[in-house]
């Protein structure tokens, strides 16, 4: 018994937006990266964000650094 086409549309209408629904996900990834491909495992070095004012006893080592 042949199974009639319109059964099988909203099958396809719902396989066709998870194949929308990835690629718009993985585009605006990519746009959020800078057009790159996304990191993963990032070392504790990539997690680093310096310090703008530097330690008191760095200061004090350093010979041109003007804090006291």
């Amino acid at each position: 018994m042949p199974v009639p086409f319109e059964t099988l549309i909203p099958y396809g209408i719902m396989i066709a937006m998870f194949g929308i629904t990835g690629t718009g996900l993985h585009v605006i990834k990519g746009i959020q990266n800078g057009g790159k491909k996304p990191r993963w495992g990032l070392d504790q070095w990539d997690r680093y964000a310096p310090s703008p004012v530097e330690p008191y006893a760095i200061a004090r080592s350093n010979a041109n650094s003007t804090a006291t």
